[in-house]
């Protein structure tokens, strides 16, 4: 199902709690322990499936992943209170195909006996579930910890997001643009190695499209984007039906074929065709939060479908324009989401204007904020295989104005010393194969896609 957004709506959380046939461990403590770990999900906003009894065997697993199946789970906790039946491992690899949160408790305080060996139970959980190929995220400790919280909710976002992105189904509308090919996409091995299923869509079916809505809606749309008050440089409220028309299009495709994302060949057609550049309705869908990306990059789009399943929003598609030792300049022609700009009234705010190029409407320039901690991130195929990359920096105040969107990323002194300057960076990623787009998002993300690949299988580029 999609929300409003389009984007995949999140499911109950299910939560098997393995516990023992045989007499054990502190079984007060278990319950102590199992208790507190719900109360914990409650507090951080799940709505949980599955927490009330515990399975022991074969035939109560089985059960109980049927249960979490049919409330629609999208990602699955197991807590191991204290040390239960390993061989389990394999059935629950069998009947739950996405990755598993593994939770391991801490031990009770004080002298004494053991008494849950809880993390030892989930090391050898973690272990089989290695050897048998299927993923998983562990966390270990008490759950009023802040520390276990946020890598317990990373650990779910993970676990969520790969399961998703298996069901998930993105469009493309034509190919990649004239030249680009290293965005060129391999349909068989994106559904190989991520599950995504992409569909190929018409190029002039979408023009015709465009032309055939019918003028009612479009003119509503003008209204809404009149509304937005952004300010005109070189075009006029008269510039505003065509790419209207474009934007609805989108949606249209969006919800007939029950798209997650989409990627458009924006040019050379459509500005020569039909006159106009179709950005401003692309930036219109990424602020809106959907998954979204320009030239035909499928795996671009891939990329901020992640993305957005990982809470994240879409993030802006950019050109990695220039760099030194700890900077690099972003930059694209005008499509980012406006969100992610300077707020209204503020110097490099949102503004329509004509494409810098083939100097037509219509393009939304506008800088992306300083101040930010960003994450640069890229999904690629190469090889014949997955790849993915991500560090982090923080905006700073460029050092120059240019139209389209802009942000100068410097990287700190630390970011440096772990992997490098951004040349050599830059060396390794391109000998990587690394097209010449990356994403651009907001925070501090580099370990949840580091997690995230491994949790699909996709090779890290560090």
């Amino acid at each position: 199902m999609r929300d409003s957004a389009g984007k995949a709506e999140a499911g109950p959380v299910g939560v098997l709690v393995l516990g023992r046939k045989r007499p054990g461990f502190d079984q007060e403590w278990n319950k102590i322990i199992c208790e507190r770990s719900l109360a914990a999900l409650a507090e951080l906003g799940y709505r949980t499936v599955g927490g009330d009894e515990p399975v022991v065997d074969e035939a109560t697993t089985a059960a109980k992943l049927e249960k979490l199946h049919q409330a629609g789970c999208s990602a699955l906790v197991m807590l191991q209170p204290s040390m239960g039946h390993g061989q389990l491992a394999l059935t629950v690899a069998q009947r739950w195909t996405d990755p598993v949160v593994l939770w391991a408790t801490p031990e009770r305080p004080g002298d004494g006996k053991v008494s849950s060996c809880s993390l030892v139970g989930q090391h050898l959980w973690a272990s089989s579930l290695r050897q048998a190929g299927h993923a998983f995220e562990l966390v270990y400790g008490d759950p009023d910890d802040a520390q276990l919280r946020a890598e317990l909710v990373r650990a779910v976002a993970v676990a969520r997001t790969a399961g998703a992105l298996k069901r998930a189904k993105l469009g493309v509308i034509g190919t990649h643009a004239p030249g680009f090919i290293d965005l060129a996409a391999d349909p068989f091995l994106m559904r190989r190695s991520l599950g995504i299923q992409l569909h190929p869509l018409s190029l002039p079916q979408y023009m015709e499209r465009v032309h055939a809505l019918p003028q009612d809606g479009v003119r509503k749309d003008v209204e809404t984007v009149l509304a937005m008050k952004l300010p005109m440089r070189e075009i006029t409220a008269e510039d505003l039906s065509l790419n209207s028309r474009f934007y609805l299009a989108m949606l249209e495709l969006i919800e007939d074929e029950c798209l997650d994302g989409i990627t458009i060949q924006c040019w050379p057609e459509l500005p020569n065709m039909l006159g106009q550049w179709p950005y401003l309705a692309v930036s219109r869908l990424s602020t809106e939060g959907r998954a979204i990306s320009i030239e035909g990059d499928v795996d671009g789009c891939a990329g901020s479908l992640m993305n957005c399943l990982l809470g994240m929003g879409p993030g802006f598609l950019t050109d990695w324009l220039e760099h030194d030792r700890n900077t690099i300049f972003f930059w694209h022609p005008g499509m980012a989401p406006m969100d992610m700009c300077n707020a209204a009234e503020c110097d490099g705010s949102p503004s329509l204007a004509k494409h810098f190029n083939i100097v037509k409407p219509l393009v939304v320039d506008g800088c992306i904020r300083e101040g930010e901690e960003v994450t640069v991130s890229r999904l690629w195929r190469c090889d014949g295989e997955y790849h993915m990359t991500a560090f982090q920096g923080r905006t700073v105040a460029p050092r120059r104005k240019l139209t389209g969107n802009t942000v100068l990323v410097e990287l700190s002194e630390a970011e440096i010393g772990r992997r490098g300057p951004v040349p050599e960076r830059f060396d390794r990623l391109v000998h990587a194969g690394m097209p010449h787009h990356v994403l651009l998002s907001f925070g501090n993300q580099a370990e949840t896609f580091r997690r995230l690949a491994r949790a699909m299988g996709v090779g890290w580029q560090a």
